[in-house]
């Protein structure tokens, strides 16, 4: 097996609603992201994290992304995991763990393979944990094909060892306070993989069907270039570039819905085509790479201090307190919620319009009306 399988679990999404994307995607190459290397070094630390909470031996790993922020997230997910083996113990004696579980799906997806971040194994239950470090897309567990390729995976191995009747998926993404849990009965879970997963992966392998554009584009190697795409952006944009009196409501709602994948989709395209001029010498007729807005910066703080302090300037530095994450680590959860806990708050955030199913409360409309509008007086 190779480091990526074409048809992958965490790209099923992707490949299930739009076939042949699977194959075209072969033909550009794997760059890892910023967002991608700070993904892994969080996982990484997961599961060194969760191997010292169940006495296994691990050695810390070392990465560029470490912060405060990363060990308060880490460390919620190994308590939410721990808690879980806890309710597991209650029903079953010795549940089994398993961390970043090598996971082989091929029996109904060609060369499918992925890897599990953590399975818990009861009498009658399987529970998979998969940890969500972005903060881009929110993660929803209902229906979600990668953690049902996960749990496919899982029962290859354990469904003749326990009598497992069916299986609970849970997506831990704590950058957007989100852990969402789903279970599905084992016979539907595999219904699904004969009927629907078989076939299309089977498709999808050969490049067949249509392309056909939607969300599930936002991770797709291919999306810049993608021809189908496109032609979808721009048909939108033809309603989107008229004033909005001019549109109706209905218009509206549905430029609503697609406008994130839009935007996108636009930055993507201007990215792709800067990339080329600058480094592969690409000239686009009626453009010219020119050199941005910079901000000025010290070419040396400590000969800054002498010079300032040199010329009788003293008062040139700032003082502030540490950040609450910093706090909370310093003296502990406990120590902080004792010590400072009745002054610590949250003040309500920008009025934001998002969809429906995003899983935050609806603000009081006067108080968003009240908070938009200073806002924009600002």
């Amino acid at each position: 097996m190779g480091s990526h399988a074409i048809l992958s679990a965490s790209g099923a999404h992707r490949w299930l609603n739009c076939l042949p994307s699977a194959i075209l995607e072969l033909e550009f190459e794997n760059k890892e992201t910023a967002v991608v290397a700070e993904g892994s070094a969080a996982h990484a630390l997961c599961e060194h994290k969760l191997r010292k909470a169940l006495r296994l031996r691990s050695k810390r790993p070392i990465s560029n992304y470490d912060s405060d922020e990363m060990e308060e997230y880490t460390d919620n997910y190994v308590d939410f995991v721990m808690e879980q083996l806890e309710i597991a113990k209650q029903t079953c004696k010795d549940p089994l763990v398993l961390i970043e579980q090598k996971l082989d799906f091929s029996c109904y997806v060609p060369q499918g393979f992925g890897t599990g971040d953590c399975i818990i194994i009861a009498d009658e239950k399987l529970h998979i944990i998969d940890f969500k470090y972005g903060m881009g897309v929110l993660v929803d567990a209902a229906g979600n094909p990668q953690m049902k390729l996960y749990a496919l995976g899982a029962l290859e191995i354990y469904d003749s060892l326990y009598d497992i009747k069916e299986v609970s998926m849970t997506i831990f993404q704590p950058r957007r306070e989100n852990i969402s849990t789903w279970t599905i009965p084992i016979q539907e879970l595999k219904d699904w993989a004969e009927n629907e997963l078989k076939p299309k992966a089977q498709m999808a392998i050969n490049g067949e069907g249509e392309y056909i554009p939607g969300e599930w584009c936002c991770f797709c190697k291919a999306s810049v270039k993608c021809r189908a795409r496109a032609e979808e952006k721009l048909k939108l944009a033809q309603s989107e570039f008229k004033l909005p009196p001019l549109l109706t409501d209905m218009e509206i709602e549905e430029i609503l819905h697609k406008l994130p994948d839009l935007t996108k989709w636009a930055n993507e395209i201007l990215a792709y085509a800067t990339d080329a001029a600058i480094n592969h010498g690409k000239e686009w007729r009626g453009f010219k790479i020119v050199e941005g807005r910079s901000i000025r910066k010290y070419k040396d703080e400590d000969a800054v201090v002498k010079a300032a302090k040199a010329n009788g300037y003293k008062d040139i530095y700032h003082q502030s307190l540490i950040t609450i994450t910093e706090m909370q680590k310093l003296m502990g959860k406990k120590q902080f919620e004792e010590i400072l806990g009745d002054l610590i708050y949250k003040p309500p955030g920008k009025p934001t319009l998002v969809p429906i199913s995003d899983k935050r409360v609806a603000m009081n409309m006067s108080n968003a009306k009240n908070e938009f509008n200073e806002i924009e007086e600002e």
